[in-house]
Parts: C-alpha cells; sequence; structure tokens
C-alpha cells in the first residue's frame, strides 16, 4: 500500500523570506526578481510574524502613487493573520485547506518552526502524482 503523501514531501524548503524593517520596495523587488507572490515574514529570532504578498505590495505602491511618497517597512503592509499548514499533515488535508481558503500559499510549520512553504501547485502536483 502506498504511503500517504505528505506535505513536507512537496513543499518547498528553500524560502525567500523578509523582515518586519526590510523596507517595502526593496521587498517587492525581491518578490519580483524571485517570481514569487509572496513570502514569509521573520522576527530577529526566526519566528513566524507575517506574510508579505503582491497584492499587499501592490496596495503600498498604490498609496505610494496616491500621497507621492515611496517609503514604510514591510511590517506596515504584511498580513500578520496567517494561516500555517503543519509539515506532517497529509497532502489530501492541504488541499482541502486551499479549496476553503483564498490563499495561494501556505507557510509550513514544524515543532513552532517554518520549515518551508507549500502552493496550490505543489498541492495539486501531489494529488496528481497519488494518482500514479
Amino acid at each position: 500500500m502506498k504511503r500517504v503523501s505528505l506535505v513536507s514531501d512537496y513543499m518547498t524548503r528553500d524560502l525567500v523570506t523578509l523582515t518586519p524593517d526590510t523596507e517595502i520596495n526593496r521587498a517587492m523587488n525581491q518578490l519580483l526578481d524571485n517570481e514569487i507572490s509572496g513570502a514569509p515574514v521573520l522576527d530577529a529570532n526566526g519566528a513566524l510574524v507575517g506574510v508579505l504578498s503582491k497584492k499587499d505590495c501592490l496596495k503600498a505602491a498604490m498609496d505610494a502613487s496616491y500621497y507621492r511618497s515611496w517609503g514604510g517597512t514591510v511590517e506596515a503592509h504584511m498580513s500578520t493573520d496567517v494561516q500555517t499548514l503543519d509539515a506532517g499533515m497529509d497532502v489530501l488535508a492541504a488541499a482541502s485547506a486551499f479549496v476553503n481558503s483564498t490563499y495561494r500559499r501556505f507557510p509550513v510549520m514544524e515543532d513552532g518552526r517554518l520549515v518551508g512553504q507549500i502552493s496550490r501547485a505543489d498541492a495539486l502536483r501531489a494529488m496528481r502524482d497519488s494518482w500514479e
């Protein structure tokens, strides 16, 4: 019998991360340059304190355009109500989490620490692989 795939089997482990005090324009460039839709925000102790998405950056850019001033930090624009998944969760439960939310990616935690990130595409790939 085939073992049920886990989030840890499909998550990305090599993450671009940000800090709350990173300038928002620098963070936006990191997202764009790395072709990613968002990044976890970690404090000085490595604890997950938020997520910054391209949507958050777009809002910041619109504000900058309106006020004719670009600036601020990631902390001022990031989402702090972060939903995470556990590395040991099976991929079917992860797929369900995606279906029942608007998120495109979830930070993945293990023993209270950020260990990766899983995207909708990762979950779909896991589902496909389970059918083969």
